[in-house]
């Protein structure tokens, strides 16, 4: 009631009589809380008398011989405003420094430092009082509360006593090490030229048995000095850092300290050195922590160490191989597969240790990693021409393994495409022939199916047994049975099996590679006989194939589109025609360089965008910047990190913001009630990353006192309100600053909503009540640009089951500048490439992609069109389709096209 304002003028005396005497701990502690919040001055100001009485039972408290109600105390009067009051208890203060108890000893160091801080002249000694507490203490967190307040009250008394004892620094409690962190950097920041005295302190502290000791020093060391020594012992110190911890959190944390280590240009080199250290970070079983360690490892990599790294790597692939299937081991084994894929295509010389290891996985059950070592593989048999020998032998001995259709289909282009020799051809048709099993198929499978068995399988004649089939006929099951069980589908051949499960596709790919292989065939053999038989051998194994998918055999017939490819090869096949032989032989190969050289372009533009973000030049017209007159948002090494990490704690985003000049706090403050209200309420918007923070100004305008004035707030969507603000009183036109926390859980459009409601003082009225406006959350402050390749966008597209289609309704008439506005809009990335955009037909289809925060995707598909009919102004038709995995986010992202579609006229 208090603290709500309310005056009880008689109770201080009762609670003076008959509680303040009381021995109870419970209740002294509660009396501690009563004396903090209670009025202890006069209306003119000056103290009461009945606090004299007060100040003699904290004096008793104070040499109390229970060490708990001493510390608590003691405590208490750090939060004691009044000097009168503090004055008589000096000496009793002073004598607890001496306490046998470090409870009641450190507590005595934190009320020296706030009376001195507040009124030096009640004990002007302090620091020298403190320096020799501090030289004689055994206890860690007492020294540790004398070295703070030295540090703040009299830095060159906390100097002098760091001086005396530096060499024994390590043997400290990690507490005090922290603190002398804090001094050491604070000390080489305002005067550069000290550098040198403290920085072997530092380096002694990377030894730090406190993993929060070494992350600090380790900070602390590389702001201090760039040479590559210090640059190597904190780096060392992240990795073993990153190692030890077992918080995946932790190690996500380091390992973005050892990448902002590695976007200096000098610290780079240095890194380059400790690459094979980073990889054994790779023994966390956590995929994001591998994932970042591979990428930063690549980014390391150098011709002196990229032969140890693909020997690491390639161990990581076999272990692999013989882990236990974990949900992750698939994705690990993609990580690693394209990683040695970047390396390969970087220093060609690897290629050939770095393939016959990956080759391995194509007979592999997941289709992921192997569609990533077929990709590999094709790049690498068209980029290097002397590994083709190689890489073809390697084919044909994993190809009876391939378990996946698709690696199945692309193993078999490969093959088509890149045997030249005589024998490679052979054996070529050897493994087709093999996988394909008897032929003709259909033949074959149907004497399977009827049961005429080869005479070497043994019969034996059972009884026959008649059975009534559910429509009520008889059936009589065959009265031979052989020895050996019927043949399993598994243990068909693998391309057979893929015919006979209906998948004709296959088909077409084996009809072109047999077409490739037998023209080529033709050119290399100059004998009439073998190279018709060759051709009929191709041409009746894609008319067996015509054939099996006419009939009823397969799950599913033959379409019309395979029909046609394999017509076509048999017709190609029957003329031999040079053209033909030049298409299939020469034209297909160029389309894959083609294709190859404008990846590899793409790949080389984004390096260079890379490596030009990260040469930061000073241009000879540069403004100068003034610390005392800019606001602090540049120069972040200058800057004192420990200060700029307590204003990010209290959710101060003055460093965020002040970089655009624009984006003052003003932009981002909301009105909620009006001026003629009796409340005026407006609120700043702050979102974090996980919670938002609500700043309330609360205006009283009216000639009252406001009593229980609450600002009362519910959410609607994914939020949650974590405490309810307390109560305040407001005087007659006075204003107070509320604020609020809301959680977030999820990527979605959110609502806060609420009101005011208060009473006034006097009136015999109900309570009153000023609703606010609605806060608007939006969706833009969670959602990142990201990056995806094609076939991990396919994959989610297939998997997400929340689909949103938003119409195009726009006024913009161009194709590329409506994309542009939908990109800046929605904060997603274009993952269609900048060449497949350019040009102009009157239709344009994109792929965008972005992550939230929360690690959730969202996918989208841009289909629009330039109606020509229409005129030249005529504005963008078309869809846009989104899909995500939570239908919040598909929503919220189609609200958010919907509502920014149209360019508002500037």
């Amino acid at each position: 009631m208090i603290l709500n304002g309310e005056k009880l003028p008689g109770l201080l005396m009762t609670i003076i009589r008959f509680v303040l005497p009381l021995q109870d701990h419970t209740i002294k502690k509660l009396l501690l809380v009563f004396w903090e919040i209670v009025p202890k001055t006069t209306p003119d100001g000056r103290l009461l008398q009945e606090m004299i009485l007060v100040c003699d039972a904290y004096r008793k408290d104070l040499q109390h011989p229970n060490e708990f109600i001493r510390g608590s105390t003691l405590r208490f009067l750090c939060k004691l405003k009044e000097a009168e009051l503090l004055e008589p208890l000096m000496p009793a203060i002073r004598a607890c420094l001496e306490h046998r108890h470090s409870y009641v000893r450190r507590n005595a160091v934190l009320a020296i430092y706030t009376i001195y801080r507040n009124f030096e002249h009640l004990i002007p000694d302090a620091p020298e009082l403190i320096h020799d507490f501090l030289v004689n203490e055994k206890d860690a967190s007492c020294k540790r509360n004398a070295f703070m307040m030295l540090i703040h009250a009299d830095q060159d008394r906390a100097l002098d006593y760091l001086s005396t004892c530096i060499d024994q620094v390590q043997t400290f409690g990690d507490i005090l090490q922290l603190v002398i962190v804090e001094l050491i950097y604070k000390v080489c920041h305002a005067n550069p030229s000290e550098r040198a005295r403290f920085i072997r302190c530092i380096y002694n502290l990377l030894q730090s048995s406190s993993p929060a000791v070494k992350y600090e020093a380790a900070g602390t060391l590389v702001t201090l000095s760039s040479a590559p020594t210090a640059i190597k012992a904190a780096a060392q110190c992240y990795i073993d850092l990153i190692i030890k911890e077992s918080d995946n959190n932790v190690k996500l944390i380091v390992l973005d300290r050892l990448i902002e280590l590695k976007e200096h240009p000098s610290h780079e080199r240095v890194l380059q050195d400790l690459v094979m250290d980073i990889l054994r970070v790779l023994s966390t079983p956590d995929l994001e922590v591998r994932k970042k360690t591979l990428q930063l490892a690549l980014d390391l990599v150098s011709s002196r160490n990229v032969e140890e790294l693909v020997i690491v790597l390639k161990k990581e692939v076999i272990k692999t191989n013989n882990v236990t299937e974990h949900e992750d081991t698939d994705k690990y084994r993609q990580l690693l597969v394209r990683t040695l894929h970047s390396c390969s295509v970087r220093f060609p010389d690897m290629a050939a240790n770095v393939i016959p290891v990956l080759m391995e996985f194509l007979s592999d059950n997941s289709e992921a990693a192997a569609a990533d070592v077929l990709e590999f593989v094709r790049e690498a048999i068209q980029r290097f021409d002397n590994l083709r020998p190689l890489i073809v032998e390697k084919m044909l001995e994993v190809f009876h393994a391939i378990k996946s259709v698709k690696i199945y289909r692309g193993a078999l282009w490969i093959l088509g495409e890149y045997c030249s020799t005589k024998e490679d051809i052979q054996s070529v048709m050897t493994e087709v022939r093999r996988s394909l099993g008897e032929i003709p198929i259909v033949e074959s499978e149907i004497k399977k199916e009827t049961g005429e068995l080869k005479p070497e399988e043994e019969v034996s004649v059972g009884p026959a047994q008649k059975l009534v089939t559910e429509m009520g006929t008889y059936a009589t099951q065959s009265a031979l049975s052989s020895s050996r069980p019927a043949k399993k589908e598994e243990d068909r051949p693998p391309l057979r099996g893929f015919l006979l499960d209906g998948d004709f596709f296959v088909a077409a790919s084996l009809a072109t590679t047999l077409t490739k292989i037998a023209l080529r065939y033709v050119s290399l053999v100059q004998e009439k006989k073998k190279q018709n038989s060759f051709i009929a051998e191709a041409m009746l194994l894609m008319a067996t194939i015509l054939h099996l998918g006419k009939s009823s055999l397969p799950k599913k017939p033959i379409t019309d589109d395979d029909v046609d490819r394999i017509s076509l090869c048999l017709k190609v096949l029957s003329e031999c025609s040079p053209l033909m032989n030049d298409i299939f032989n020469k034209e297909c190969r160029q389309s894959l360089s083609h294709m190859l050289s404008a990846k590899l372009e793409e790949e080389k533009l984004s390096q260079k965008k890379e490596s030009e973000k990260r040469n930061v030049t000073v241009q000879p017209d540069d403004p100068i910047s003034f610390m005392q007159l800019t606001a602090k948002n540049e120069m972040s090494s200058k800057e004192d990190q420990f200060q700029l990490s307590l204003l990010a704690a209290m959710g101060n985003t003055q460093r965020k913001e002040a970089a655009d000049p624009l984006a003052s706090k003003l932009n981002k403050v909301t009105q909620l009630t009006g001026f003629s209200d009796p409340v005026y309420a407006e609120a700043y918007v702050h979102v974090n990353q996980y919670d938002i923070v609500l700043d309330v100004l609360v205006v009283n305008q009216t000639s009252d006192t406001l009593q229980n004035c609450t600002l009362e707030l519910a959410t609607l969507g994914d939020l949650k309100l974590v405490e309810k603000p307390s109560p305040l009183t407001l005087a007659p036109h006075d204003f107070a600053n509320i604020k609020a926390n809301v959680k977030v859980a999820s990527t979605e459009n959110g609502i806060i909503f609420g009101n005011v409601v208060y009473d006034v003082s006097g009136a015999a009225s109900d309570r009153n009540c000023v609703v606010l406006s609605d806060i608007h959350i939006d969706i833009m402050d969670y959602i990142q640009p990201a990056s995806c390749t094609d076939a991990e966008f396919r994959q989610m597209w297939a998997e997400f089951e929340w689909e949103n289609k938003v119409t195009v309704n726009t006024n913009i008439i161009d194709l590329n500048e409506y994309l542009q506005h939908i990109l800046k809009s929605t904060n997603m990335k274009c993952l269609t490439p900048e060449k497949a955009l350019s040009g102009y037909c009157g239709f344009m289809a994109a792929n965008l992609y972005a992550r939230s925060i929360f690690g959730e995707d969202a996918l989208a598909n841009v289909s629009i069109e330039k109606p020509i009919h229409l005129g030249p102004e005529a504005p963008v038709t078309g869809h846009i389709r989104i899909r995500a995995k939570s239908q919040g986010m598909a929503l919220s992202l189609g609200d958010k096209i919907n509502l920014s579609q149209k360019k508002t006229s500037l």
